[in-house]
């Protein structure tokens, strides 16, 4: 995944039917709970009804509107896939490896007879290392399959020479995502670390490790991943660009971390040439030397055994795939149970052949007037942008017009790519085992990403499949993105009421386009180079002001006395301000010089747009996803994406007559005002 791209989970529910020549209300007021105060809990208020009709299921920490548009989203693509493996596909076919995958996939008898048997080889190949030195190897090639043994890597934009991709090197190795897993000393944490070795022993014992071997396995792999853990930059510390960013030589790279063959690590990956790279955080990589060079090797081999093992467990029968549930789905999210078969079988697919997939879901699901009023409804969002940075009282004129310069080159792609990928050099082999068959298309896939190194980057690029219900702004492209699975209806309907669409797809529009000027995005300019072009003024007056923002959300509770991280989250919630600010404006900018729209079931057409907006987020989500997402998601949880958004936006409090009365009312000189 690139390192820049700044995405938004979203969904776009709104309610509409089909109706010739008639504007169509975009609100369903059976997900209101008006037995609620709308300005003493607004996101209670709008969504509600919605929450109680929709309890949560057993395979889901979390279930929003977005799950739900997943859900639709998988069934189209299913349906196509069936349409696939019905017929009889040449081999070599997109359509025989679309099939022959999701055929591999769903053979769950086949899987449980084979057992643990496909993954042997590769512990086997692993475990015959009897030197340090040839470490190098084994990381490479666990790299090449999509594994972050010790670290991640990827080609991507140069930040400070955004038109050429290079190789990058960030922090990584640790299974449990966040290094509070690993450190905080509380009891919940220490009883996660408990079951975690439990579920490495046990995974050890199921690839044949004697009882003794398991536990020494899994002690070796908590201790690494807890130094790991200690050197890792905070999530906060990684929202820093510049912080991040420590281009180098392959000469200096050999001095921090001599302990690795980077010359046979580069081989491996095919780059030999290779003289310059980014290392995004410079200790992590240290305390990687330091562990290879005083760590035994056996316990070398049991933490790289470890990620093998990590990554293959969903891919081998059902024993092995459901003890990785029972640790990494129950205990770290609260999920009940694993989803239908046919489900994970089509999220391998749209993770494989995503685009090939793709291109078959546009054909049948987006039609090409849906891109062109999509296309149009952007650009009203750009015009109301710059309209708003021109009217800000707090920013000089000189950085006003780099900015203004920012938004007019943004890159706006809709739908899906001008481009497809080429899969013609993925092989998909039904006699090969379901594990083989992945381990394949991991290789293809980087390689694929290894082709792009010290070449110039391609801003056509697309790193979001059309069939992905979500929605990006990449700073090195300065390019906002919109695949087309958001885009259909009943979610993005522009016959529908104005104020609706413009309160959901139009917020949707606007957040992206404000990660161009958040504490991030601000700091790339309209090449995507990471270039300082404001004025050192103007640069305070923007941390001052996004300060605000950071204290509203760490003062909220989110679980007993887990705060929101304000910090980690800036990003999007300065997405989410700047989003409903800029859509507000724009649809008022269609209003000039017509008639205010009447209401609908009782709502004006300003409470329609935060209606609209709210619905958005609305959702039921267990404990330990409230936990885990605080730690690792720098969205805030759906609840404060309204009830910590809209109270720092004038125009709400408009609509719905609010004052100082109502718990979520905050004085108008406290609100946040940055776009």
């Amino acid at each position: 995944m690139k390192k820049n791209i700044i995405y938004l989970t979203l969904i776009i529910l709104i309610m509409i039917t089909a109706c010739k020549n008639k504007t169509i209300p975009g609100i369903d007021v059976a997900n209101l709970d008006i037995s609620t105060v709308a300005g003493n809990d607004f996101y209670q208020f709008a969504c509600g009804g919605w929450m109680a009709s929709h309890p949560l299921k057993a395979e889901y920490s979390r279930f929003g509107t977005f799950d739900e548009m997943g859900e639709k989203s998988k069934e189209q693509v299913r349906e196509l896939i069936n349409e696939i493996s019905r017929k009889d596909n040449a081999v070599g076919s997109i359509a025989q490896k679309i099939g022959d995958l999701y055929t591999l996939s769903m053979d769950t008898a086949r899987r449980n007879k084979e057992g643990i048997a496909p993954l042997l080889p590769y512990l086997k190949e692993l475990n015959t290392i009897n030197d340090k030195k040839y470490i190098a190897i084994a990381l490479a090639e666990l790299h090449c399959i999509g594994s972050g043994a010790f670290f991640n890597q990827y080609v991507s934009a140069d930040d400070k020479n955004s038109s050429l991709n290079i190789f990058h090197i960030v922090q990584g190795g640790i299974s449990l995502g966040d290094r509070d897993y690993y450190l905080q000393q509380d009891a919940q944490m220490k009883d996660i670390r408990t079951k975690y070795v439990a579920t490495i022993a046990k995974l050890f014992s199921l690839a044949h490790y004697s009882p003794e071997e398991s536990q020494k396995a899994a002690a070796a792999v908590l201790k690494i991943e807890t130094q790991l853990a200690q050197a890792a930059f905070p999530r906060e510390k990684r929202r820093d660009p510049e912080a991040n960013y420590h281009k180098i030589t392959i000469q200096e790279l050999t001095k921090m971390a001599p302990a690795i063959d980077w010359t046979t690590y580069f081989n491996r990956l095919d780059i030999p040439t290779i003289k310059e790279l980014n290392v995004g955080q410079v200790e992590p990589m240290v305390e990687v030397n330091k562990i290879i060079q005083t760590e035994s090797l056996q316990d070398i081999l049991y933490y790289l055994s470890w990620n093998v093992i990590a990554e293959a467990a969903n891919a081998l029968s059902d024993e092995i795939s459901d003890v990785s549930f029972d640790f990494f789905g129950k205990t770290l999210t609260g999920k009940e149970a694993q989803s239908e078969h046919w489900k994970r079988a089509v999220n391998v697919i749209n993770a494989t052949l995503g685009e090939a997939v793709g291109q078959l879901y546009v054909e049948k699901h987006f039609p090409p007037a849906a891109k062109e009023k999509m296309l149009d409804l952007v650009k009203n969002l750009q015009i109301a942008l710059g309209e708003r940075i021109a009217a800000v009282d707090w920013m000089s004129d000189a950085t006003k017009v780099k900015a203004q310069e920012k938004l007019a080159s943004f890159l706006v792609k809709v739908g899906y790519p001008d481009k497809w990928r080429d899969y013609s050099a993925l092989n998909i082999n039904k006699n090969k085992s379901f594990l083989d068959n992945l381990l394949a298309a991991s290789q293809f896939t980087t390689n694929y990403e290894l082709s792009k190194w010290n070449k110039p980057v391609d801003k056509n690029e697309w790193y979001m499949t059309p069939q992905t219900v979500n929605a990006y702004y990449d700073p090195s492209t300065n390019s906002i993105n919109f695949p087309a699975a958001i885009l259909q209806a009943p979610f993005f309907n522009m016959d529908a009421d104005d104020a609706v669409n413009y309160g959901a797809i139009g917020v949707v529009i606007g957040h992206e386009m404000s990660h161009g000027f958040d504490d991030q995005g601000r700091q790339f300019d309209k090449e995507g180079n990471l270039n300082d072009w404001w004025t050192a003024e103007d640069a305070a007056k923007f941390k001052e002001r996004a300060q605000v923002l950071v204290d509203v959300f760490d003062n909220i509770i989110v679980l007993d006395s887990l705060h929101a991280n304000g910090r980690f989250t800036l990003g999007e919630n300065i997405g989410d301000q700047g989003g409903l600010q800029v859509a507000w404006q724009a649809y008022q900018n269609t209003l000039k010089g017509k008639t205010a729209p009447e209401p609908i079931d009782g709502y004006t057409d300003a409470q329609r747009f935060f209606l609209a907006y709210a619905t958005v987020w609305a959702g039921n989500i267990r404990p330990e996803a409230i936990m885990q997402r605080t730690k690792l998601d720098p969205h805030s949880l759906g609840r404060w994406r309204v009830n910590g958004a809209l109270p720092q936006i004038d125009a709400w409090y408009d609509a719905w007559n609010l004052t100082p009365e109502n718990t979520l009312y905050v004085p108008k000189e406290k609100r946040v005002a940055i776009w």
